[in-house]
């Protein structure tokens, strides 16, 4: 009987989801949707210090907003920290651990001194044979293999080999008696049987220190997958300089959050030449053998443009709900027949929902706040005749649809001999207030007959009161 596949995503609560941690979280995601496994989410926070409860909450609400869902959890690792000491005793009194004095000041002399003799600077083991006793302050350091290899069979880069005398008897707990995490990591996936370990791959070095772990432990070793590190467009690695890199910053930013996932897991995995994925698609898709070996740069334009094709694609009454948040306070959204007409105008010219917000306004507005140019250039004595004639010829069309309105603009020209841009842009001023705007005959039939007859009277006493003034 073929292993259930069980992967984990395991961040520590010491700030927000960060896109390189949600891209790891989408593969280990996929990877077990895809083979009929389960998804298994804990916290990592045994950093008493850092770890916070806002942190905690603001990483489960990106995973839920990424619609990420575990399958069991969210574990708490600073919960467990009862088995993480019963595994370390289990190893000490098996001699494959041992308490250590030494002080930081002696193990940075010791560091200097291995590398002024072009040594590596790892611990050099004075406490390994002494037989201590535990003490205030005393750590607990694994007793590492001195000899030999450790294989790292990893699923995206291959074989890795490591020479077991280049590896730190790391510590496993501290002085306050609290595991660390190379340690903890190693007893909680064995214990929740996490079968692939899909990280980051700076955790490369960690690896090899992992395996012997779970070796000395009698444990079962996972196999591991390490994905190419995010770069900014300068092949730095990526950080605030480059933009926002906190996954529920683009929700405050008016972007979907199926735009950021087809976005994140096309950086380091490909399926051919396709560049938009359903959720079922990738999971259907999704395998390690197609993630790249090489860092990813991120393209701010390349998400903007995958943000614009699923708010163009998604529907009025899904947009309805992801606008409530975003519409301006003074908005009077009541109507929800009004608003979604509005939003069905802006979706395919707009690339975020904030963006959606901002065109907006006018649509909301009592009375339309005219752009200053715009007014100055369109709003003109010359036009006033033709938005009289337009306001008294209104009321009596019948049709207002889009195509009742582009054949009543039509008409509407032809019997004043005029060209339509003659009247065109002094129409779009005196309904928007802009010179930008979706286009006219949309703008009149989501305005409403009414709204529009208002427009006009308005523009026109505009144009009036500024000819006296």
């Amino acid at each position: 009987m073929t292993e259930k596949v069980r992967t984990r995503f395991a961040p520590s609560p010491t700030g927000f989801l960060h896109i390189g941690g949600a891209r790891t979280a989408l593969f280990s995601w996929l990877f077990a949707r895809h083979n009929g496994g389960e998804f298994v989410l804990r916290v990592e926070d045994t950093d008493q210090i850092r770890s916070t409860e806002e942190s905690t909450k603001a990483i489960l609400d990106a995973m839920t907003w990424l619609g990420l869902n575990w399958d069991e959890g969210p574990h708490f690792q600073a919960q467990r920290v009862d088995l993480h000491r019963e595994m370390v005793q289990k190893l000490i009194d098996e001699g494959k651990a041992y308490y250590c004095t030494c002080s930081s000041e002696e193990l940075e002399a010791s560091r200097k001194q291995a590398m002024a003799t072009g040594k590596k600077p790892k611990y050099d083991g004075t406490c390994r044979d002494k037989n201590l006793k535990k003490s205030p302050g005393s750590v607990v350091r694994f007793r590492g293999a001195q000899t030999g290899t450790t294989v790292v069979e990893d699923l995206v880069k291959g074989n890795i080999i490591f020479n077991n005398d280049e590896l730190d008897d790391l510590i496993i707990e501290r002085g306050d008696g609290y595991p660390t995490y190379n340690f903890a990591v190693v007893v909680d996936d064995a214990l929740m049987n996490i079968t692939h370990v899909i990280r980051g791959d700076d955790h490369v070095n960690n690896t090899p220190r992992q395996i012997l772990m779970y070796e000395a432990l009698g444990f079962a070793v996972p196999k591991f997958a390490h994905v190419p590190m995010i770069l900014g467009a300068d092949k730095a690695r990526l950080s605030k300089r480059h933009g926002a890199t906190s996954v529920m910053a683009y929700k405050e930013m008016g972007y979907l959050p199926e735009a950021l996932v087809n976005y994140l897991v096309r950086l380091s995995w490909a399926h051919g030449d396709q560049e938009i994925f359903s959720l079922p698609e990738l999971i259907n898709l999704f395998t390690l053998d197609a993630v790249g070996k090489s860092p990813a740069v991120f393209n701010p334009e390349k998400l903007l443009w995958l943000n614009a094709h699923y708010i163009k694609e998604a529907s009025t009454e899904r947009l309805m709900v992801e606008m409530k948040p975003l519409w301006p306070a003074d908005a009077p959204t009541g109507d929800a027949v009004f608003t979604q007409k509005v939003i069905a105008d802006l979706q395919p010219r707009v690339k975020t929902l904030v963006e959606m917000a901002a065109m907006a306004d006018f649509y909301f507005a009592g009375q339309v706040q005219y752009e200053e140019q715009a007014a100055q250039k369109f709003l003109v004595p010359d036009v006033t005749a033709h938005l009289q004639a337009m306001l008294a010829a209104i009321p009596a069309v019948q049709n207002f649809s889009k195509t009742g309105i582009e054949e009543f603009l039509k008409a509407f020209t032809q019997e004043r001999d005029i060209k339509f841009k003659v009247i065109a842009q002094p129409l779009r001023v005196a309904l928007t207030g802009k010179t930008v705007s979706p286009g006219i005959d949309e703008v009149m039939v989501t305005l409403g007959k009414d709204r529009v007859v208002q427009r006009l009277n308005d523009a026109i006493g505009y144009i009036e009161d500024r000819s006296r003034s």
